[in-house]
């Protein structure tokens, strides 16, 4: 291990400028992963009723800091995946490196940690800059923080690059760098294996006892509430992924068929052949469609009635208690959603660096590239379009549901929601047409 993580250190300090964007991207994550942590370990040592400066007395009590710390401990999510993304990227220059390691005698499984300790190098910028900028902040709000908060903090600064490279070698396990300057993805084409349907299955086990075991609810009280929401939190997300495969399989299937276009045959044949290529940042998309759509319903309905309640004068707190919950809340969902439409744009620029061969001997054969372009753009709108709606549709049920429980009127601005995060994401797919015409240089056609 010390060898690899001298090679990978040597790497990095060696490598090309056009590939520091992306240990950036991955430095990024690490620095998120890392800020999220350190609020965790200086909220969570705080027991009992307890004074914080801090927005709005919502930290006060016992019960709305564990509600703090569950959502932010669910911006983990978004995060990994983040970095798993920026994990699977295959830029040129690091291909034709890794093949060199072959030639020198590595073995598959040793370049693929040193692949993945690359990220752990960066992620451990990641977390050195959030630590030193973050003790500052909480020291200038505490004066004395205990030895636990310090503990946590020092926790967290370690386990964000171990987190980062652990999430990498998970990433890059079915890479395989051939010593002849290629970089082939190996990808089950029926889907996740036999462990992610174990996975999901017993989390929908859990799920089902969740809800016919009122008892749990009534013994735990509020403590059992952030592990329900992280069961159905992680259930959502797996059947969002199995949702998004099965969705392009069918749907590249039927257009294949039909296609008269050639930037909808290319897209139609590409999702075809490898449904299950974006089914993870899909997921993620339809996740935080659903969460997202539901919360600004419900944060709509939840508002009249406050301000019903406000001008009886039976409000027990300052209007601000709430909407301070509310609007953090809000803010941990962009967070996310800003992470996810990273991931996409990431996701789809290593998706061309995988297939630079393929697109430059489509060049190379006469296709244009406006052709490509729209078939790039289509491979993320196809699939994305049942899903996003059918997250919608989601979204619009808990806020009928909620408005109905509340008496009040179905609050329609939940409708947007759906289409501001599909034109987002088509616009974060865009974001990779510039390395499109990089890709399709001749020029690549030598390492076929």
């Amino acid at each position: 291990m010390s060898v690899d993580l001298r090679l990978a250190w040597l790497l990095t300090r060696g490598s090309d400028r056009r590939e520091w964007w992306r240990a950036g991207l991955t430095a990024v994550g690490a620095v998120f992963a890392t800020g999220v942590g350190l609020a965790i370990a200086a909220i969570a040592p705080l027991r009992g009723q307890y004074h914080v400066p801090l927005a709005s007395g919502l930290l006060n009590q016992p019960g709305t800091r564990a509600g703090v710390v569950m959502t932010l401990a669910l911006l983990f999510l978004p995060i990994l995946g983040f970095l798993g993304q920026c994990a699977r990227i295959g830029a040129v220059h690091r291909d034709r490196r890794l093949a060199a390691l072959r030639l020198a005698g590595a073995a598959p499984g040793q370049v693929r940690r040193i692949a993945a300790l690359e990220s752990g190098l960066a992620c451990l910028a990641g977390s050195v800059l959030a630590t030193v900028g973050c003790v500052p902040v909480l020291l200038s709000q505490w004066q004395r923080p205990p030895v636990l908060a310090w503990a946590g903090i020092a926790l967290v600064a370690v386990a964000v690059p171990v987190l980062g490279a652990s999430v990498s070698v998970l990433s890059l396990r079915r890479v395989v760098a051939s010593p002849l300057g290629r970089v082939r993805r190996v990808r089950p084409t029926r889907g996740p294996g036999w462990v992610f349907g174990l996975v999901t299955g017993l989390l929908a086990g859990l799920a089902v006892l969740i809800a016919a075991t009122p008892y749990l609810t009534d013994r735990l009280g509020f403590a059992f509430v952030p592990l329900a929401v992280c069961v159905l939190a992680l259930l959502t997300g797996a059947a969002a992924l199995w949702l998004a495969g099965w969705s392009s399989r069918r749907l590249g299937g039927v257009l294949a068929a039909r296609a008269q276009s050639p930037a909808l045959l290319i897209a139609a044949e590409r999702l075809r052949d490898d449904p299950w290529a974006a089914s993870r940042t899909h997921a993620a998309v339809l996740l935080v469609t659903v969460v997202g759509s539901g919360f600004v319903g419900v944060r709509a309905v939840l508002i009249d009635t406050l301000r019903e309640i406000r001008r009886e004068d039976q409000l027990a707190r300052d209007m601000a208690y709430y909407t301070t919950g509310l609007d953090l809340t809000g803010a941990a969902i962009l967070v996310a959603f800003a992470l996810v439409l990273a991931a996409l744009a990431v996701g789809t620029a290593e998706s061309l660096a995988t297939r630079r061969r393929g697109l430059a001997a489509q060049t190379a054969a006469g296709v244009p590239g406006s052709v490509l372009r729209r078939a790039l753009l289509l491979e993320t709108a196809l699939p994305l379009a049942p899903a996003v709606v059918l997250a919608g549709a989601g979204g619009v049920a808990i806020t009928a549901w909620y408005a109905a429980l509340t008496s009040q009127q179905m609050p329609y601005v939940v409708l947007l929601v759906p289409v501001v995060v599909y034109g987002a994401c088509l616009l974060a797919a865009a974001t990779s047409l510039p390395l499109l015409g990089r890709s399709v240089r001749p020029a690549e056609l030598r390492y076929a």
